[in-house]
């Protein structure tokens, strides 16, 4: 046999020795770097999420499910989510950090959902928003419109008092059009009307029945605590109108929109009882119904109602200068014979006297108008047209104002008086009482008289300007900053990663720091590990509470992303 070169066969055993002794350092391109998040008890992405709290009967995207975790590769799945998302078809959402599922056929969204998981996919509806500020209800103006006696209607006034203009601005500041606490001391309400669903307080009524005597003269007798309007005499319905023009239930798809739209903030205080045809309120009852809206935190009270050809009623104005005194605004429809000056308890210096509009910006023919030594009115609204323009005040108009009436009357009707105009400034008052609830009565009826716009009528109420005005009141008039948050004390944290190649330590990621509660989850980083598959096992001590977690990723050909929910 040749002989080999001396210094070639050193080499060659060289090279046998390197490839049978000591495994050689891997190149450079040969390790890589596995990341991703070690997430607290509860708040992982892969976490199973149960479908029973989702309201998939919501409107909601068909056909798809969103997914919480974006990167939906093998190294951050169980074997089990893997195989529930086998042949779905699904996009990635990087913007919004969720992943669009496509339901498979034969599966409606929630039994798919409710599958995923199962297998560890948190999953949800994709539901379906539209702008706070553009309510759907019928009588919204822009939409379809209520039908009332065989014609279509829609809620033009909305629009003459820029209702529209503060509901964006309450929007625009993170909040929705809800009205602080109002009673309606009127004939009751249809407490089972569908677009008052989960807006009434429980009530009273101080007038159960209205007695008749053998002259002829009517009382109230007796109290209770059924609210419920009126079911005969010429005025049932009336309270069931003033409550929902204040707090019908809005953007519900049904009937009208109203000032506030949600919550339980308008009280029902019966004050009328009827007897055949006859119907009325008393001093008595009035004047319980005032001291009761007051003892139950009522900001605001409206009273569509009056009396004609009285100054004043003593017992009644005590109960309203009590009220007043209790920081209460109290509001009230001026009256519907034009001539008598205005009615009490709108001619009260305690009480907003409110008249009405017609179809123009001029009074409406019934409105009342102020007698010589009397107050001016405080606020005009649309009140409906009427006979305003004819020879017939007292007559009903297209143009009148489209409210609600008892579900026994057909739940829907047109109104006209300045019964009608005084629940619009009582809804706007609760808007600006819940918008700012440090500002006092006075306060609040100072912005809407010196924010209304100035028509030939009188100074139409104009809710936008309102909205704004109260949110930027005080400090001469510079915007209100709110109050700083508390300050929150930070969270010790430390985590440690182990990965493990077989038996093998092959590298570990340790950190340690604070941060504001909730701690959710923490980032680690471990470099320089080859290629092959790794149990990783986390520890997360969190203001020393303990938590651990396993998970296994399989890294091949370039760096990996693996996410490890502690328990």
């Amino acid at each position: 046999m040749k002989q080999l070169p001396r210094a070639l066969a050193l080499l060659g055993c060289g090279l046998v020795l390197l490839s049978a002794c000591t495994p050689p350092s891997p190149p450079v391109d040969s390790v890589y770097t596995l990341s991703g998040k070690v997430f607290a008890p509860g708040a992982g992405g892969v976490t199973p999420l149960s479908v029973q709290g989702m309201h998939w009967n919501a409107p909601h995207v068909g056909g798809q499910v969103l997914l919480s975790a974006q990167n939906l590769s093998a190294q951050n799945l169980s074997p089990a989510a893997l195989s529930a998302l086998s042949g779905v078809r699904t996009q990635s959402l990087p913007s919004a950090g969720l992943t669009v599922a496509y339901t498979p056929a034969g599966q409606t969204d929630a039994e798919f959902a409710a599958t995923l998981a199962a297998n560890g996919l948190a999953a949800q509806p994709n539901y379906r928003y539209q702008a706070l500020s553009a309510p759907n209800d019928p009588g919204y103006p822009i939409n379809a419109g209520i039908r009332v006696g065989g014609a279509l209607y829609d809620q033009d006034y909305l629009t003459r008092i820029n209702a529209q203009s503060g509901w964006d601005k309450l929007e625009a500041l993170g909040k929705t059009p809800v009205g602080a606490l109002t009673a309606v001391l009127d004939t009751g309400v249809d407490t089972a009307h569908e677009d008052l669903a989960g807006r009434l307080l429980p009530g009273r009524d101080f007038c159960a029945s209205l007695v008749t005597d053998s002259d002829g003269n009517t009382n109230c007798s007796g109290e209770d605590s059924d609210p419920s309007d009126l079911t005969q005499g010429s005025e049932a319905g009336h309270g069931t109108s003033s409550a929902g023009l204040i707090g019908a239930a809005t953007n519900n798809g049904k009937g009208i929109a109203a000032l506030t739209w949600s919550g339980k903030t308008i009280l029902p205080v019966k004050v009328f009882g009827a007897s055949g045809a006859n119907s009325g309120a008393t001093t008595a009852s009035l004047t319980a119904g005032v001291k009761y809206a007051v003892a139950q935190g009522a900001k605001v009270i409206n009273m569509s109602l009056g009396l004609v050809g009285a100054s004043t009623d003593p017992a009644l104005s005590k109960a309203v200068a009590d009220a007043a005194a209790a920081d209460v605004l109290l509001i009230a429809a001026a009256g519907n014979t034009p001539n008598q000056g205005l009615y009490y308890p709108a001619s009260d210096p305690n009480v907003m006297a409110i008249g009405a509009l017609a179809k123009t910006d001029a009074l409406a023919c019934y409105s009342a108008r102020p007698a010589a030594g009397q107050k001016a009115l405080d606020l005009v609204a649309p009140g409906g047209n009427a006979g305003s323009g004819t020879a017939n005040c007292y007559q009903s108009s297209e143009y009148d104002i489209l409210t609600l009436a008892t579900t026994a009357q057909g739940r829907y009707t047109l109104r006209a008086g300045t019964s009608e105009a005084a629940p619009q400034v009582s809804g706007a008052a609760a808007l600006l009482r819940a918008l700012r609830p440090d500002l006092s009565a006075n306060q609040v009826k100072g912005i809407l008289t010196v924010t209304a716009k100035k028509v030939a009528g009188g100074s139409l109420l104009d809710v936008g300007a309102a909205v704004q005005a109260a949110y930027t009141y005080g400090g001469g008039g510079g915007i209100v900053v709110p109050p700083k948050p508390p300050v929150v004390p930070l969270v010790p944290y430390s985590l440690r990663v182990d990965a493990f190649l077989g038996d093998a330590l092959a590298g570990t990621a340790t950190t340690t720091g604070k941060d504001a509660p909730p701690i959710q989850s923490v980032t680690y980083r471990i470099k320089n590990l080859v290629a092959g598959t790794y149990t990783l096992k986390a520890t997360l001590t969190v203001d020393n509470v303990i938590s651990n977690g396993e998970a296994t990723v399989t890294i091949s050909g370039g760096d990996a992303v693996r996410n490890i929910q502690t328990r």
